[in-house]
């Protein structure tokens, strides 16, 4: 379980910008892993 914080993005708000970021490119760690939400909410 995560603390919620004022920042924090919301799933709508997710939903704006998700579109923005590329697929994960052949030969690396697979993306589907990873919840880029997650990920670009820690940030």
């Amino acid at each position: 379980m995560t603390k919620n914080y004022p920042s924090n993005l919301t799933w709508k708000q997710w939903e704006l910008i998700a579109e923005m970021f590329p697929e994960a490119k052949p030969g690396g760690r697979p993306r589907r892993t990873t919840c880029m939400y997650a990920v670009v909410k820690g940030i």
